[in-house]
């Protein structure tokens, strides 16, 4: 008897409800626009990018502005939110993560999210970011049994 192919029966995946997405946030910057930007006023580099960000290309830098702008949108827009507490890394084989810092990951812990999960696109003059704020279901189950 051979095993039922998983793939051929349609499977919903609907929202969770158990409150283990704290929030998601989503953020495009235009390249050729950021670009504009930082030319007529130089401090912007500064204040969006840390030291290492700036030395990327264009489309990098532009992808690191909407990665941070998704994360205040994931964690509910922190008040005292500085782009300097957000910087995206990469692990070894390439894939996008982010560091967070300051008034940022104080509103993150708040939350009690303990990953964030982070996709990084460009194409042509467009940069996206998407960022999943989660919660551990344990630390999440947790909050009942007090």
């Amino acid at each position: 008897m051979s095993e039922p192919d998983l793939a051929s029966t349609p499977r919903a995946f609907a929202p969770r409800e158990d409150g283990t997405v704290v929030g998601v946030g989503v953020d495009v910057v235009g390249i050729e626009r950021l670009e504009a930007l930082i030319a007529r006023t130089p401090a912007l580099l500064d204040r969006l990018l840390t030291p290492g960000e700036r030395l990327l290309s264009p489309a990098s830098r532009a992808a690191r502005v909407a990665a941070k702008e998704a994360v205040g949108k994931a964690l509910g827009a922190p008040g005292d939110y500085s782009w300097q507490d957000v910087t995206v890394e990469r692990t070894e084989a390439g894939r996008p993560y982010l560091v967070l810092g300051g008034a940022t990951l104080a509103a993150a812990l708040r939350q009690q999210v303990a990953h964030l999960h982070l996709s990084l696109s460009h194409d042509a003059d467009v940069a996206t970011a998407v960022v999943v704020a989660e919660r551990d279901p344990a630390a999440r189950a947790g909050e009942g049994a007090a």
